[in-house]
């Protein structure tokens, strides 16, 4: 995370969002002031900076190794884990019964972009650790709890999700994995699971795995999971049945071993009740989401600052690159992304800790509907848009940013999987339409930017107004035509974060107009106006889309199908 950025997070938490006043009505963040928000965020930054980008380079040379069944982490990378845990970063969110500090997502989501930005690879071994603590601490029986919490807590252990299967990838139902009872509460566990982001290293003695697997007799289908915690050691000292059959060779994120890992009657416990698995997992997911989002928005807000920096230094023609209206136009575009990026990350994550600390009912409930719907827009345009802004980045580089050096390709590559993972952005996209907008007829995203432009003094409310009627209009002639949500549902999520954005940017606007006028607000100025001329205009190409879509929805399909390679045209699934 550079000082630009740091500055911008300061600006978004305590002029746009107002979250210390926000966090003062949550009892149990009440003490979470601007002092406290402004030290994490200086602190993440400077461990980021400091300890994990130097690891960065040379961590994706140097990659993983596996060495007689054992996963070993580039130099140094087990050495920054330590230097993390003592620090205390991994208890920053957890509860305080657990030793935990307490303190709101929103807070530990800076952490996470500041990793993202320095040492994506280094960050994937800690992504998931809150989540799988959070999922423990919600559905595992009191003996479970006792025996890892405290570890997760800490850091002194970590975390694996073990769902994927060869046959069985975004189609978690056909998951094949068995788990059979042994009588004495535990259960043997066989399957073959792959792409496990941290499936073995050297960074902790433990591991816990997270696996999703079906009891004897459970039905066919997503109903018939059930979770189950399987770790790496077993309580009387001894290693489990777990087996790394080998680690992936990826495009990027060398220094994260993906693993393939077989569980050889491997001795796990029931998490949650059996078959709801998926159930149990759930309370990973929003939050896991807008930390694959932010992994976009460090990503790209790094790359933007090694751009800025070669752009005023490369000289070309007699003057430094930053003078030519190319590279000030990609620079700028990938500024409005990624600073709108973070407003809207941010904004997500304050919401979710508002839907789950609010001491009232309906309000905590308004915002869970609200988190939830936000969260699939913001894990799928904010990994998309971050990887577009980062390609961007590399194109001010000119020939020098596709060679190692400067190390822009290596972040390209690093961050082109999270468009993948964590449910891939199209099936984001469907969770959108079907589950979050079909149900109401957009009633709750409606209210939603009403609420976001009441009273916004910048002269950008009325085109961001104008574009949230567009939106809803077209959304909601396209759910009345029945378009087939596979149709429907890219453009209608693009769409959606284009005007949530076109919202956040006039009241970033409006909230820089009262601060006093220096080289940072008038440049948040300036970028709001090239979102609102530069960028929104595409949401008139993704309404047309969505218009075509209504008028005839056979023919497109149709069309879509034949373009594809189907021999006959045929309605897309």
């Amino acid at each position: 995370m550079s000082q630009d950025a740091l500055r911008d997070t300061r600006f978004v938490l305590q002029q746009l969002l107002q979250a210390p006043a926000v966090l003062a009505g949550l009892p149990a963040f009440a003490e979470v002031d601007a002092e406290l928000i402004d030290q994490v965020a200086e602190a993440a930054h400077d461990f980021a900076e400091g300890l994990l980008a130097p690891l960065n380079a040379a961590g994706d040379r140097e990659g993983c190794r596996l060495v007689d069944g054992e996963v070993h982490a580039p130099t140094g990378f087990a050495w920054a884990w330590s230097e993390f845990v003592e620090g205390g970063w991994p208890l920053l969110a957890c509860h305080p019964e657990d030793g935990g500090q307490g303190l709101p997502h929103v807070v530990d989501a800076v952490l996470h972009e500041a990793i993202s930005a320095a040492n994506p690879g280094w960050g994937m071994y800690f992504g998931i650790l809150h989540g799988g603590y959070a999922c423990l601490r919600a559905h595992g029986s009191d003996d479970l709890k006792a025996r890892y919490l405290g570890d997760l807590a800490s850091g002194k252990s970590l975390v694996t999700m073990a769902l994927t299967e060869p046959q069985a990838g975004s189609d978690l139902g056909g998951c094949r994995t068995r788990a059979t009872p042994r009588g004495d509460g535990s259960v043997a566990v066989e399957g073959t699971k792959i792409f496990i982001s941290g499936g073995d290293h050297d960074l902790t003695h433990q591991i816990v795995h997270l696996v999703l697997a079906r009891l004897p007799d459970a039905p066919a289908g997503s109903r018939g999971l059930s979770l189950f915690l399987v770790p790496k050691w077993l309580p009387d000292g001894a290693r489990n049945a777990v087996v790394v059959e080998r680690l992936e060779e990826k495009m990027g994120l060398h220094a994260s071993p993906t693993c393939v890992l077989r569980f050889d009657g491997a001795t796990g416990w029931l998490i949650g009740e059996p078959g709801r698995g998926l159930n149990a997992m759930f309370v990973m997911m929003n939050a896991a989401r807008i930390n694959v989002g932010l992994q976009g928005v460090g990503a790209a807000a790094a790359a933007l600052a090694q751009a800025q920096d070669y752009a005023a230094e490369r000289i070309q023609g007699g003057a430094p690159i930053l003078r030519h209206a190319p590279v000030q136009r990609l620079l700028a575009h990938t500024r409005a992304w990624t600073e709108g990026g973070r407003m809207l990350a941010l904004w997500t994550a304050l919401r979710l800790d508002e839907a789950h600390a609010h001491p009232d009912t309906a309000e905590r409930e308004r915002a869970l509907r609200e988190a939830s719907l936000l969260t699939p827009i913001v894990k799928a345009l904010l990994t998309a848009q971050g990887f577009d802004s980062v390609s961007d980045a590399l194109q001010v580089f000119g020939g020098h940013g596709y060679v190692g050096e400067w190390g822009i390709e290596q972040r390209l590559r690093d961050l082109r999987v999270s468009m993948l993972y964590e449910g891939t952005n199209e099936i984001q996209a469907l969770d959108l339409w079907q589950r979050k907008l079909l149900p109401d007829h957009a009633q709750v995203l409606a209210r939603l930017l009403a609420r976001l432009l009441d009273g916004v003094d910048s002269p950008w409310t009325a085109p961001a107004a104008q574009a949230a009627e567009r939106l809803l209009g077209g959304l909601r002639g396209a759910m009345d035509a029945d378009t087939p949500a596979g149709l429907a549902a890219p453009a209608a999520l693009r769409a959606c974060g284009l005007v949530l954005l076109a919202a956040l940017w006039a009241r970033a606007d409006a909230a820089a107009g009262i601060a006093d006028a220096d080289d940072f607000t008038r440049r948040k100025r300036a970028t709001a106006a090239v979102y609102f001329t530069r960028l929104l205009p595409e949401l008139e190409a993704l309404l047309a889309q969505l218009d075509t879509l209504r008028r005839d929805p056979r023919e497109a399909a149709g069309l879509l199908a034949q373009a594809a390679g189907l021999p006959e045209p045929a309605m897309a699934e």
